[in-house]
């Protein structure tokens, strides 16, 4: 199947049959898109799956044309008879941020990664960062913080609907 044919109707019905969502399934990267990338599912050369960005963790890149992948089944677009995607890669980060929603008040120690007009960064675990917003105007952020440098922090709240872990470095020895 070229990235530019799409299955026939019957292909399309016995797609669906055979992928309900939450099926897992394996293929090979076939296009890149700015969206996604395109798959090749395993046993089913007509089908086309498709795993979008809005999915993949920002810490992530897409998988590269001809790199096996393996996933699950989230969606079924009946208009463009794909298959909709998650990659495993990417299922297994979405579930980090819910795990420290019981630590807030917790301090961490983390690694600024940024510094931002509204703040600096800090990964506080693989694939995870936060933010330390400015409390008050600061001249010069650099002089109190740099890129790279590990701090204590203390986790203020986590938003799951926002994907955004909001922390403190103040009063943090």
């Amino acid at each position: 199947m070229s990235e530019y044919s799409w299955p026939s109707a019957a292909a399309w019905a016995e797609t669906i049959r055979s992928l309900p969502v939450g099926t897992p399934v394996a293929g090979e990267v076939i296009g890149r898109q700015p969206f996604g990338v395109f798959l090749s599912i395993d046993g089913l050369p007509e089908a086309a799956g498709l795993a979008r960005v809005d999915g993949m963790p920002r810490c992530m890149e897409l998988p590269t044309v001809g790199q096996l992948v393996t996933g699950a089944v989230v969606w079924h677009d009946e208009h463009n008879h794909q298959v909709g995607v998650v990659l495993r890669e990417w299922a297994e980060h979405e579930e980090l941020l819910p795990r420290f929603v019981e630590r807030v008040g917790q301090v961490v120690t983390g690694r600024v990664t940024k510094i931002a007009p509204i703040g600096f960064f800090v990964r506080i675990a693989d694939c995870l960062e936060g933010l330390v917003p400015l409390t008050e105007p600061v001249t010069d952020l650099a002089k109190i913080v740099r890129e790279g440098q590990d701090i204590s922090v203390q986790i203020i709240a986590v938003d799951l609907e926002r994907a955004r872990i909001l922390l403190s470095s103040e009063g943090v020895a």
